[in-house]
């Protein structure tokens, strides 16, 4: 499509996740940016993993509602809703680590952005943290970066 480079897509102000912090603080993250997941870094700034709204509901898929029935506008409840309000704290406290995908793909700073494109629809993936060569963050891209490279010259 174009000459563009991941360098001149990315979004560089990245707000990332550390491997310590709780599901609740990455998920008020995710709520207040308005943000569909965060790369994952170490210490040096190394990307180790992403941990997205879909890592999030996949766990809280364990923490089923209480079933109820609605018997003459009584509300009858079938399970301990006790139960079901520890299942969501104790999602909440799960780490990042516990849920993070390790398995990402990554781009590098010269990719093309043809091939980027390309990538994150072989791959089904809504965004690529852009790398160095030590394997450090320097941005990341999302649809919605390559759209607006794709229409907004």
């Amino acid at each position: 499509m174009n000459d563009k480079k991941a360098k001149d897509i990315m979004t560089t102000d990245v707000i990332v996740a550390k491997k310590g912090d709780t599901i609740s603080e990455v998920a008020n993250v995710l709520i207040s940016g308005k943000i569909g997941g965060l790369p994952v870094v170490d210490e040096d700034n190394k990307v180790v993993g992403i941990i997205s709204e879909t890592d999030i509901i996949k766990k809280e898929k364990k923490a089923h509602s209480t079933p109820f029935v609605n018997v003459l506008e009584g509300i009858i409840f079938l399970d301990d809703f006790n139960k079901m309000e520890k299942d969501l704290k104790e999602i909440a406290a799960y780490k990042v680590e516990d849920l993070m995908s390790t398995n990402i793909v990554k781009v590098h700073e010269d990719e093309a952005f043809d091939d980027i494109a390309n990538i994150m629809i072989k791959k089904s993936v809504n965004r690529v943290p852009v790398v160095d060569e030590e394997n450090r963050l320097k941005g990341i891209i999302c649809r919605y970066d390559i759209i607006r490279a794709m229409y907004n010259e």
